[in-house]
């Protein structure tokens, strides 16, 4: 069973996306990941590190604060 909080913290993250009108695929190129970890990440698959959160955050212009509010 996932993880609410990780699943939460994936809804976030694909909301995000979704609202900057952004791909997983170009998401991951901005922020520097696999395409693969950011559909597992807002799959909720996935607990990703601060730096991981930050690297996605600045891919989206974003704070992590931001990033982790929906």
């Amino acid at each position: 069973m996932k993880e609410e909080g990780l699943v939460k913290l994936g809804q976030c993250v694909k909301a995000k996306r979704v609202e900057k009108g952004l791909t997983q695929f170009q998401l991951a190129t901005l922020a520097g990941v696999d395409r693969n970890y950011i559909g597992m990440l807002e799959r909720g698959e996935r607990n990703p590190s601060f730096l991981s959160l930050l690297k996605i955050a600045n891919g989206l212009k974003l704070s992590v604060a931001e990033l982790i509010t929906l």
